[in-house]
């Protein structure tokens, strides 16, 4: 269960038609130097995901706090382990001694089964909540990057803007086509827009 493992999904395609006036920031260079091919006129361009994921800076922040929140659950868990296995361990030695009575024992052996229950009761229910929360971040980034992709697209008048990865459908596209650090150039300064319609997530 990992971020930027199974769950990184991102829209493959954003049509846009004109294109917008120009952006009153002037940060970075954000235009990209894409020829317009094909004799219809189309402009195609695309973005590299694995870099979107590395350099677009609120991406890289909430990815980091997903691992965060991961660790902290995992270190739960193991301490959870250890608490168990030394009750079991303890009491283990207290029988071989002749320290336990018939019902004392009975009573322990119940006792461990109940906490070993709780235990996956509370690895199963925690990791689904971490699993959840992470699947519904991705998919507001997700929809947030595919509408400034279109907002992009428009200022740029590029009509087709695809992301290309190695899970991707595309198996060659030329370099010249390639916008992916005028594209994260663009997100990361739009990044406070991004961050304010997506709401406050709590770290």
């Amino acid at each position: 269960m990992k971020l930027l493992k199974s769950l990184v999904i991102f829209t493959a395609v954003s049509f846009v038609v004109f294109a917008c006036g120009e952006d009153k920031k002037k940060e970075e260079n954000t235009t990209p130097n894409v020829p317009t091919i094909r004799t219809n006129g189309l402009k195609i361009a695309f973005y590299n995901q694995d870099s979107l994921t590395k350099h677009f800076r609120y991406y890289v922040e909430m990815d980091s706090m997903m691992k965060a929140k991961q660790l902290r659950f995992q270190g739960e868990l193991q301490k959870r382990e250890k608490t168990l296995q030394n009750y079991v361990l303890t009491n283990e030695e207290k029988a071989k001694s002749g320290a336990l009575s018939g019902f004392e024992i009975q009573s322990i052996q119940e006792e461990a089964q109940r906490r070993q229950q709780a235990l996956m009761q509370y690895q199963e229910t925690e990791g689904m909540k971490l699993e959840k929360e992470t699947g519904e971040l991705l998919s507001v980034i997700s929809k947030k990057i595919e509408l400034a992709g279109k907002k992009y697209s428009e200022k740029h008048g590029i009509d087709i803007l695809m992301m290309h990865g190695a899970a991707g459908q595309f198996i060659y596209v030329s370099p010249t086509m390639d916008v992916t650090t005028e594209f994260i150039a663009y997100l990361n300064q739009n990044q406070k827009e991004i961050e304010a319609d997506m709401g406050k997530i709590k770290k």
